[in-house]
């Protein structure tokens, strides 16, 4: 074969759907295109082509927009353009022009439907949309042989074997407590008719009953717990294990909608999974000193490196990682209060960033601060500097180092009494300066963690009605949310980083998932929503109608995706003792991956345009 057909066959194999054609087809494939140059600024796709053509961007750009003129996508190197396959050649809707200097390769749509009817892996590219392409990728990428067994795929209705073990609230704690017994189990549901009541555990038994002297024959309800956290059947065993990880449980009643059908525990989910960060959190929250909690802090790699091995998502691993570390927060707030004594006057411990969001990865810096009752007088600051400096100090010995722009609680500036959070909030929300738009990643993002008066819930309250209220200071949050663009060329090496440590790769934080991140923000303040985790943000303002549901799902597929990718990356550098990072080299990626990340990006800029147009942000940028 030609040395140019031969470049030719190895540049289509090397991208979507093509890789997906046998050998012997892509050997025969160059012979069938013909090679198209355009300069930039010429309109595309051509007009009138005959036969009409499906195209590869070998080289260069292209820009597509709409009837309306709305630039909808954008194409280059590696991508396939074949609307005029799929419909009528005069009918496709769209109409672009050459951004730069752009070579392309030329396939007739007759050869294109023969591909697509002789080989249905590559048809199928053709039948799914981006965003169902986008899911399938991502079952791909946390594909691997734990995951079909683990805790990632299992429902928990799966895994109970037994009906629960119930009595009635007025059953007597001895009776309660020869049943648990006889039946050889740690918790006892509480039923009245059909309503599930509370729950009694043996710590229950051991703690509110025989430590305290108090009578067997008391009814059970005078020690059950009755605020209980439920999970429905067909919750994931992963998202069980996360959520009895985040409250310091060890037990889950299981519904079947509102019908009781069993109880789940960790010792039923370890069974599926071999170290989890249930066993972290319960060291934690034995531990007596920063040393200790020093100590336990270094498994939080190894954790990372168990989940993604195990096929777990981004948000699978920012849960998991985000609940250890308030648990290590909560810890030393704990042993800095048992150290100075207790507060004079309630407070609330308040976190940021992506610890708020519930999506970190291992020893992230920490960026948190503390709300003050506004019954405070100034000497008390002087216990709660120490308090904070304490806690502060104590994360980054955890790993958790000090938050480079100094947003701690240790900074006199975040430590303050409500009245002044709520001016702060008033002035960055009626003056949107551009340090106040910096900070909006931190502090708009806020959530209490350590709050026994309920101190946030009023300021929140307050901040989320006067966001809703100002469409100027949320026209500026989406300018703001435009500051970081998906490197949609980033095959090329012109977008990627040139020199320097991270020579020939992209940040895939700040040009993947915060873009996502910043979306998510806006659609959320604009209806006064109160959530923080970036996939919940996108699902509640889908549900308000901020967002559509479609452009819901596909960012949450998006993020999840491109997080995905992160995750994994760092997981691999962990492995081999380097530090993580978020600069990815596209060479380790697979031709499969790059592509769907391709269309990751089309998303986020399509996305963002949206955005831009719909609060014209381009006139406050």
């Amino acid at each position: 074969m030609d040395i140019e057909l031969i470049e030719i066959r190895d540049f289509l194999a090397g991208h979507p759907p093509f890789d997906r054609l046998p050998e012997d087809t892509l050997q025969r494939l160059p012979q069938r295109l013909s090679v198209r140059y355009f300069r930039r600024g010429t309109p595309f796709p051509p007009d009138q082509p005959d036969p009409p053509c499906a195209y590869v961007i070998r080289r260069g750009a292209v820009e597509l927009r709409d009837a309306q003129d709305e630039l909808v996508g954008k194409l280059a190197e590696g991508d396939l353009y074949d609307m005029r396959c799929r419909l009528r050649p005069d009918g496709d809707g769209y109409h672009g022009s050459t951004s730069e200097d752009t070579l392309v390769y030329a396939l007739p749509c007759t050869d294109l439907e023969l591909l697509r009817a002789d080989h249905p892996s590559f048809a199928e590219h053709f039948e799914q949309s981006i965003s169902s392409r986008l899911r399938k990728a991502l079952d791909i990428v946390v594909d691997s042989p734990a995951a079909g067994t683990g805790l990632m795929t299992v429902q928990i209705g799966d895994m109970i074997n037994r009906a629960p073990i119930v009595a009635s609230p007025e059953t007597s704690i001895r009776e309660a407590a020869r049943l648990m017994s006889e039946h050889r189990v740690s918790s006892l549901l509480i039923m009245e008719g059909d309503r599930l009541a509370g729950m009694v555990t043996d710590r229950d038994l051991r703690s509110r009953c025989v430590a305290v002297g108090l009578s067997a024959e008391r009814p059970v309800r005078d020690i059950m717990t009755e605020e209980l956290e439920t999970a429905q059947v067909d919750t994931l065993g992963f998202q069980a294990l996360i959520t009895m990880t985040r409250l310091n449980v060890h037990h889950l009643p299981v519904l079947d909608g509102r019908r009781v059908v069993g109880l789940i525990s960790t010792t039923d989910l370890t069974r599926f999974q071999s170290a989890n960060a249930v066993y972290l959190v319960g060291d934690i929250h034995r531990a007596r000193s920063i040393d200790t909690l020093a100590q336990i802090s270094t498994k939080i790699p190894e954790l990372q490196i168990h989940l993604i091995n195990g096929g777990a998502t981004a948000n699978h691993v920012g849960q998991a990682i985000s609940a250890v570390t308030d648990a290590v927060t909560l810890r030393l707030i704990e042993l800095a209060e048992a150290d100075l004594g207790p507060p004079p006057v309630p407070y609330a411990w308040l976190v940021g960033g992506s610890q708020a969001r519930r999506e970190q990865s291992s020893h992230s810096d920490q960026d948190n601060a503390l709300l003050i009752a506004d019954h405070a007088k100034p000497e008390d600051d002087a216990y709660f500097a120490a308090l904070a400096r304490f806690v502060n100090d104590g994360l980054n010995a955890c790993g958790f180092i000090y938050c480079p722009g100094d947003v701690m609680a240790s900074n006199p500036k975040w430590r303050q009494p409500l009245r002044i959070w709520h001016k702060y909030f008033v002035n960055w929300i009626l003056k949107p300066e551009p340090m106040a738009l910096m900070l909006s990643s931190v502090f708009f993002d806020l959530r209490a963690l350590h709050d026994r008066a309920s101190l946030f819930g009023e300021l929140q309250e307050r901040v989320l009605e006067r966001c809703k209220a100002n469409r100027i200071f949320i026209a500026y949050l989406a300018a703001n949310a435009l500051k970081y663009r998906p490197p949609l060329g980033f095959f090329r090496n012109i977008v990627l980083i040139q020199g320097g440590d991270h020579d020939h790769t992209f940040d895939v934080k700040h040009r993947g998932t915060v873009p996502i991140i910043d979306l998510a923000r806006v659609y959320v303040l604009s209806a006064g929503l109160p959530e923080t985790n970036t996939i919940e943000r996108l699902s509640s303002a889908a549900e308000y109608g901020a967002l559509s549901q479609d452009g819901a799902a596909n960012l949450i597929d998006a993020i999840e995706f491109i997080g995905t990718l992160r995750m994994r990356h760092q997981a691999k550098q962990l492995t081999r003792g380097q530090q993580p990072d978020n600069f990815v080299s596209p060479d380790e990626l697979s031709p499969l991956e790059r592509g769907h990340l391709k269309d990751a990006f089309l998303l986020i800029n399509t996305m963002q345009e949206s955005l831009g147009q719909r609060y014209q942000a381009g006139r406050f940028a």
